[in-house]
């Protein structure tokens, strides 16, 4: 991360903390950690079509599936994703 480039902005309601990475550091961020205390950290995950594949792939098969029901699963794009919404192509 780089420091002067990251920010805060904190409301009555609402907080953002806007991250940068640092020079040479490349590819997409997968997920992050936030919370009150080091030993208590919830986990998040930034909107990817990866993201979003493992998240459905969980939720229509949360056993071991079979190769039968793997092949079945949807194919799941990701095509846009904005502050207010996020739009998904499912074949």
């Amino acid at each position: 991360l780089v420091s002067p480039e990251s920010s805060v902005s904190v409301s009555a309601h609402n907080a953002v903390v806007g991250l940068a990475k640092a020079p040479g550091s490349t590819g997409l961020w997968e997920k992050f950690s936030f919370g009150l205390d080091p030993s208590a950290l919830q986990e998040r995950l930034f909107v990817s079509e990866e993201n979003v594949d493992g998240f459905l792939g969980t939720a229509f098969c949360p056993s071991p599936c079979s190769q039968s029901a793997v092949e079945s699963q949807p194919l799941i794009e990701v095509l846009d994703v904005t502050e207010d919404r996020i739009q998904i192509r499912v074949e």
